[in-house]
């Protein structure tokens, strides 16, 4: 592909990615809608299940509009913590958060990364597992991927080190292998540090280390 057709695909790819993400909640919201004005005996179970519906499309689109849009502020630790509730999960993805620094407070750039970094983390789970995620005594933070299926996506950590490799990947795009080269170009546009290190577990993924202070 040529280098000019390259910021397309990748807006292409982010908007199927979008929709994809969002069908599933919205065609819920939808359903039970139709259930309360179907069946007015049901109209208090539809009102239920079109809050917790709305409630998840909501934390969706405010978590899609800080990690793949424009983010004027830092955000504190707690802020991040409530925009993880609109992360992608299904319930044997387990999210443990504990080991961030309370109070701590994260830059627009460095904000926007870590919620990348944290969805393509919980992608990596393939559906079971544990993400954990701990700052440093340096300041650096900590991303840990365990479960049976668990993997960082293919070629990861060449598109961390070289950005060409990660602009070169977009050519072969499709949404579902959107999020890696993603990340990997909103980490070398923020010119924080992320690198897989060793791990101390070779049944297991390495651990991811981002430079976010």
């Amino acid at each position: 592909m040529p280098r000019a057709d390259v910021p397309l695909a990748l807006a292409t790819a982010l908007a199927t990615r979008l929709c994809h993400d969002l069908a599933g909640t919205l065609g819920s919201l939808m359903g039970a809608l139709e259930m309360a004005k179907d069946d007015p005996d049901l109209h208090g179970e539809a009102l239920s299940l079109a809050h917790d519906a709305t409630s998840t499309l909501s934390a969706r689109l405010r978590l899609t509009r800080i990690a793949w849009g424009a983010l004027a502020d830092p955000i504190s630790t707690a802020e991040l913590t409530d925009l993880a509730a609109g992360l992608p999960r299904g319930r044997r993805m387990r999210l443990h958060l504990d080991g961030l620094t309370s109070g701590r407070r994260f830059a627009p750039d460095a904000a926007r990364l870590l919620l990348n970094l944290l969805m393509l983390a919980l992608e990596s789970l393939a559906g079971a597992g544990d993400l954990t995620i701990s700052d440093t005594p340096n300041g650096d933070t900590v991303l840990t991927i365990s479960g049976p299926r668990a993997a960082w996506p293919h070629d990861f950590a060449r598109q961390l080190a070289n950005a060409d490799i990660a602009l070169d990947a977009i050519a072969d795009l499709d949404a579902r292998s959107l999020q890696g080269p993603l990340t990997a170009l909103i980490a070398h546009a923020s010119g924080r540090h992320v690198s897989l290190l060793l791990s101390p577990q070779a049944e297991q993924p390495p651990p991811l280390l981002a430079t976010l202070g």
